[in-house]
């Protein structure tokens, strides 16, 4: 393989930048959004906010260093745990339509984290 041009570096620092700070500027716009917005004002911030993030998140996940550490044992392990716990708390704590679409979304993750764990027992059992 043989290394790459200078030009090509700097594009994917470029690119690599552009999506991070998409990813952060995003995720901040979805979490600040009802300070600044009312009505449909804040629930449209806060969508545009969510699937930005979304996107620009798997995107980034899928690069090879994050999704080594992604799918590393103590990992997977906080989040089974965390979300789950999220998952049981949001479940008795919070009313109507946002407790469950919460409890099921941090269940999701949490049966996600699990399925990682799962596979890499299997792939370790001799």
């Amino acid at each position: 393989m043989k290394p790459k041009s200078a030009f090509a570096t700097v594009k994917s620092f470029v690119a690599d930048l552009l999506f991070r700070s998409s990813f952060a500027a995003r995720l901040a716009a979805g979490m600040g959004a009802g300070a600044v917005f009312d009505g449909t004002e804040k629930s449209a911030a806060m969508s545009d906010g969510i699937a930005v993030s979304l996107v620009t998140g798997s995107r980034i996940a899928k690069k090879p260093r994050i999704k080594a550490f992604l799918s590393t044992r103590p990992v997977l392990w906080f989040l089974f745990l965390f979300n789950g716990a999220v998952a049981a708390v949001s479940c008795f704590t919070m009313d109507g339509a946002k407790g469950i679409a919460t409890a099921a979304a941090m269940g999701l993750v949490a049966l996600g984290a699990a399925g990682g764990l799962v596979a890499s027992r299997r792939r370790t059992a001799p």
